[in-house]
């Protein structure tokens, strides 16, 4: 089976383990504790059902369908521990505790039997089908559509090293790729020359890479930088080569005895039950705000419209998750045909703004109709803000790093635009992206939490720029 279907496997199993489990409990809290006969009732298969899909609902938001073929036996344990418990602490309290019992010892009885069925049933095909996949890998069966851009020792050397492991590490070496101005030591292992650093994006669409190492050398911090730069927009799993300072500071995360002195330079910041927990606070608060705000929609439609000419919604192309360009939507707070020299950015002292257009970007009351946009998908309730293709081409010019952005959904508010609001050139644009990329980095539920904290503070003062 192709990798990216393997999942099925483990979805199937974990199904089938929780129904299996929620049955085998029922029969001893039937028998034991209860003290009546055992029988399979339409009662009891429509809880095992709904049962079965709580799990899978559970695991999917833990993220444990995704990237399966990397998934190693540690990791597999401490996984299903957690999240059993979890998952079985949520079941007790919804549907166990009013349970007729003889005494308060029963209740330890039933959730000791239903955590070690639970966990046992589970735990079993998961580490059997992970044990599969972890040996495959070692025998160099599977693995992932790897390239190393680098031609000279460095790069030779690593390639050695992890071709000449005695386990495999699941790097599938398709060739290589040489960088400008470098010496050709790599062609004397016998990998394939794939072509130039400047053709990296075909190389990299017609062999289906997964995974990249970049291997320059140690001087050349510069050529590095650039390379993750211009790889930040593919769908790639990007690695450099591990030095003294990196394993020193901590930047290096073996999961692996056996592998390769690899760091991981892409890696999810945010854990998937983070990400579900997002996407579904985006969804009630986008709602819950839509609906409270409706006679404040009301009063400053009638104040646009009557206020200026043009319609009340302002809609633009922007940029958005993976570069893809969405239409996004603000209550105008310009008069018409603001840009009909070309796309410019506001000023503090704008007279293109409206009278009550300044009011409303002093609270951010123009951002609100952005909530549909977070209901459509198109953005998040905090991210980076999303901007014009020619603003994102002029940035990339002075700042290539700005392509890391586009890795995570665009928000209403945002790091950068709590600190420093409305961007009125290109260099505040590069001074706010820096918060944004820390936000990249440091994603958590708990970091949104203090943006729109700080976010609702200023929509209060009125002090927004």
């Amino acid at each position: 089976m192709r990798k990216k279907y393997f999942w099925i496997f483990y979805f199937f199993s974990d199904f089938l383990s929780s129904a299996t489990s929620w049955l085998l409990f029922n029969y001893y809290r039937k028998t034991y504790i209860e003290n009546y006969p055992f029988e399979i009732n339409h009662k009891l298969v429509i809880s095992t059902l709904l049962i079965s899909i709580f799990w899978i609902l559970v695991y999917s938001a833990f993220g444990n369908y995704k990237n399966v073929y990397k998934k190693y036996r540690i990791k597999e344990i401490t996984q299903t521990l957690s999240q059993s418990f979890i998952g079985i602490i949520f079941i007790f309290f919804t549907f166990l505790l009013d349970d007729k019992i003889n005494s308060y010892q029963d209740y330890y009885s039933l959730i000791t039997a239903l955590i070690v069925l639970h966990v046992f049933l589970t735990f079993t095909p998961r580490i059997l089908l992970t044990t599969k996949t972890v040996s495959s890998i070692h025998q160099k069966k599977i693995g992932f559509n790897t390239i190393l851009i680098g031609s000279e020792k460095k790069a030779k050397d690593i390639f050695n090293e992890i071709n000449n492991l005695k386990k495999g590490t699941g790097h599938f070496f398709i060739g290589y790729v040489s960088t400008p101005n470098s010496k050709d030591l790599v062609g004397e292992t016998g990998l394939k020359k794939l072509g130039d650093y400047h053709q990296i994006n075909k190389i990299i669409e017609d062999f289906e890479i997964e995974e990249v190492i970049i291997a320059t050398e140690s001087d050349d911090l510069q050529k590095t930088n650039q390379i993750i730069n211009d790889l930040a927009n593919l769908k790639v799993e990007i690695k450099v080569i591990a030095d003294m300072y990196s394993i020193l500071t901590g930047s290096v995360k073996m999961n692996s005895i056996f592998g390769a002195l690899l760091i991981s330079v892409n890696p999810e910041i945010m854990p998937s039950w983070q990400k579900t927990i997002k996407r579904i606070l985006d969804l009630l608060i986008s709602i819950i705000a839509i609906v409270l705000l409706i006679p404040v929609f009301i009063v400053l439609a009638i104040l646009i419209k009557f206020g200026s000419k043009g319609g009340v919604i302002f809609k633009q192309q922007r940029i958005g998750l993976g570069n893809k360009p969405f239409e996004i939507f603000k209550f105008r707070s310009m008069f018409l045909e603001s840009e009909k020299n070309g796309p410019q950015l506001s000023s503090q002292n704008d007279p293109r703004i409206t009278p009550i257009g300044r009011f409303m970007r002093k609270t951010r009351l123009d951002e609100t109709p952005q909530f549909f946009n977070v209901i459509k998908g198109d953005m998040s309730l905090v991210g980076p803000r999303p901007e014009r293709q020619f603003y994102i081409d002029e940035i990339i010019k002075k700042a290539p790093h700005y392509k890391h952005i586009s890795n995570v959904k665009p928000g209403i508010t945002s790091w950068g635009q709590v600190k420093y609001g409305y961007a009125e050139n290109v260099d505040e644009m590069i001074a706010r992206l820096k918060f944004d990329l820390l936000y990249v980095e440091n994603m958590s539920l708990v970091l949104d939490v203090k943006i729109l904290f700080y976010t609702i503070i200023i929509m209060l003062k009125g002090s927004g720029k």
